[in-house]
C-alpha cells in the first residue's frame, strides 16, 4: 500500500522530518532562501518557489494533485497560514480553509468578529487619522499600536498616554507602517493557550505564561502557567469560543491572552503550535509534540495522545544584550553545566550586531530548563541566562534604528499579505 502523499509548506528541515518520520509521502515546497540541505532527505519530492507567490504555488499545487493526490496539506509556519488555507481549498482537502485561516491572520478582522459575538470585547480602531489615534488614546488611557498582519511582535509599539501619540505616529510613518490599527492596553497576566482541534473539537494541551518585561517584545514563557481553577476555566471557555467562532477544525493553535480584571482578553490567535519553542516546553511537560501531531491528521487512529498531567514545569529565558557590535561571549558553558538545564543556545558571537529589541528576531540566543514548578523553573531560567554575558560595543554606522517595516521583512524573505498582489 502507497505511503499517504501530504504536501508541507515552509518549516525547517526538524519539522519536515517529523512527516516523514512517520511514514507519510512528503512533498515540500520551500522559498529557495530558505532552503536547507538536509531536508533532501525527507521528502519525494521537493519544489524550491517562493511559496508566497499565490498563482504559481496554487498552479504547480494542482498539476502534482491531479498527478498524485495529496492527502492533507500542512504548514507550521506562520508565513505560509493563509497560503495553506487556500490550497486545501482549492485541493478540495480537509482541514482549516482560507476563511479560517484569513480570519486569524487578519486582525482587525479577528477582533471584529470577536467584538461581535461578545468573546472579550476590546476597543480598537483601524487605520486611524493621527486626530483620531490622539481621541482613541484620549479614551483609553493608553494603547498598542501594531500591523493589521503579522507575529513576533514586529511593528508592535505601546502608547503610553496621549502625550506619546505625536512621538508614535512619527515613528510609525518612519517605520513604514501604512497598514495599522490600534487597540486599548490590556493590563493584566499575559497567556497562551495551547490547543489542539479534530473535527471542530477542542482539546486544551496546555497554558503559558509568558513575561515582557515593559516591552512588548517576549522575553520568557513557562508551562504550565501557575493559574487558578476559576481563571483557568474562563481562559478555556473563551479560547474554545474563539476557535468556534473563526471555524478552526483540525490541529494546532496558539492563542494569547491577557487575563484582565474584566476577564480574558484575546491578543492574537494563530492556526499552528506556539513559536518561541512552546512546543518542547509542552512535550517536556505534558509528553505530547503537537507538530507530530498534526502530521498525524493525515494517518489513521487518534492523532493526538493523552495529554499527561504535567510533570513538573519547563521554562524558556530568552537572551538579550546592549545594542552594538559583540566583543565577547562568555558564561554558556557554565549555563549548560546547571542542574536542570536542557538546552543553551547562543546565536550572536563576536563581530555580530545585537540591534535594540524592535522583534523577536532580535534575541541573541534562549535556555531552556526543567524543574518542580513553575516558580522555580522560572527562577532557574532566569539564573541560567544570566550565567551567559553578551558584551557589546557600539556600533559604527548603521545600528538597525533605521530599518523600516519592509527592510526587516525583506531579511526574512517575508511579506505580510501573499494575496495583496496576487489575482484570485
Amino acid at each position: 500500500m502507497p505511503a499517504t502523499r501530504v504536501l508541507v509548506v515552509g518549516g525547517k528541515a526538524g519539522i519536515v522530518r517529523k512527516a516523514a518520520a512517520l511514514g507519510l509521502d512528503v512533498v515540500h515546497i520551500q522559498k529557495p532562501s530558505a532552503f536547507d540541505p538536509d531536508v533532501v532527505e525527507h521528502c519525494s519530492q521537493l519544489l524550491l518557489v517562493d511559496y508566497q507567490d499565490v498563482p504559481t504555488v496554487t498552479a504547480l499545487v494542482r498539476a502534482l494533485h491531479e498527478q498524485q493526490p495529496f492527502a492533507r496539506v500542512f504548514t507550521q509556519t506562520e508565513a505560509a497560514q493563509v497560503v495553506a488555507g487556500h490550497l486545501t481549498d482549492a485541493l478540495g482537502l480537509p482541514g482549516n480553509g482560507e476563511r479560517t485561516t484569513r480570519l486569524l491572520h487578519d486582525k482587525p478582522a479577528l477582533r471584529a468578529l470577536l467584538n461581535e459575538q461578545g468573546i472579550g470585547p476590546v476597543r480598537t480602531v483601524t487605520r486611524p487619522t493621527a486626530a483620531e489615534l490622539r481621541d482613541f488614546v484620549k479614551a483609553t488611557g493608553s494603547a498598542v499600536l501594531k500591523p493589521t498582519m503579522g507575529s513576533g511582535s514586529l511593528g508592535v509599539r505601546r502608547i503610553a498616554s496621549v502625550d506619546e501619540v505625536d512621538e508614535a505616529w512619527a515613528w510609525r510613518e518612519g517605520f513604514g507602517l501604512d497598514d495599522f490599527m490600534a487597540e486599548e492596553w490590556l493590563v493584566g497576566e499575559e497567556l497562551s493557550v495551547e490547543t489542539f482541534s479534530r473535527a471542530g473539537a477542542h482539546t486544551v494541551v496546555a497554558v503559558t505564561g509568558k513575561e515582557t518585561g515593559q516591552g512588548v517584545v517576549e522575553l520568557g514563557h513557562v508551562v504550565p502557567a501557575p493559574l487558578d481553577g476559576a481563571d483557568r476555566r474562563a481562559v478555556v471557555a473563551t479560547v474554545e469560543a474563539l476557535l468556534d467562532a473563526v471555524g478552526l477544525v483540525d490541529g494546532p493553535a496558539h492563542t494569547e491572552l491577557i487575563l484582565t480584571a474584566a476577564g480574558p482578553r484575546v491578543i492574537e490567535s494563530h492556526s499552528r503550535r506556539g513559536g518561541d519553542r512552546i512546543n518542547e516546553l509542552v512535550r517536556l511537560v505534558h509528553g505530547v509534540d503537537l507538530e507530530e501531531a498534526a502530521y498525524r491528521l493525515a494517518l489513521d487512529g487518534d492523532p493526538l495522545p493523552r495529554p499527561a498531567e504535567p510533570a513538573g514545569a519547563a521554562a524558556i529565558r530568552f537572551l538579550v544584550a546592549e545594542p552594538g557590535t559583540v566583543t565577547s561571549v562568555t558564561g554558556a558553558a557554565e549555563a549548560e553545566a546547571m542542574d536542570g538545564v536542557v538546552q543553551v543556545a547562543v546565536q550572536v558571537e563576536p563581530g555580530d550586531t545585537v540591534h535594540e529589541l524592535r522583534w523577536s528576531e532580535d534575541r541573541c540566543g534562549h535556555v531552556v530548563v526543567r524543574a518542580a514548578d513553575a516558580e522555580a523553573a522560572v527562577l532557574l531560567a532566569a539564573q541560567a541566562a544570566a550565567r551567559i554575558v553578551i558584551t557589546t560595543e557600539p556600533a559604527a554606522g548603521d545600528d538597525g534604528r533605521s530599518a523600516t517595516l519592509g527592510t526587516l521583512l525583506d531579511e526574512v524573505d517575508e511579506v505580510l499579505d501573499p494575496f495583496a498582489a496576487a489575482p484570485r
